[in-house]
């Protein structure tokens, strides 16, 4: 999965969600990039899992236009 950037979508990543929310990405499926614990979303196969501040975790299962990289973890 990628940003509309291009960049990969990577666990720990802060994101922006249609220019006015933020997340975390817990899992990153596609990368095999997870978070502790953020392995528990693998069967869900493709895209990220991402904990949101307007709805708790949703998942992405494909690109999103919305998704903007923040900052990336350290």
């Amino acid at each position: 999965m990628k940003y509309a950037d291009g960049q990969r979508v990577l666990a720990g990543d802060v994101v922006e969600i249609d220019g006015r929310y933020h997340g975390v990405v817990i899992a990153a499926i596609d990368e095999k990039s997870y978070l502790p614990g953020g392995e528990d979303w693998e069967y869900l196969g493709t895209g990220a899992m991402i904990d949101t501040d307007f709805a708790g975790l949703v998942h992405y299962p494909e690109d999103d236009e919305e998704l903007v990289l923040v900052r990336r973890a350290d």
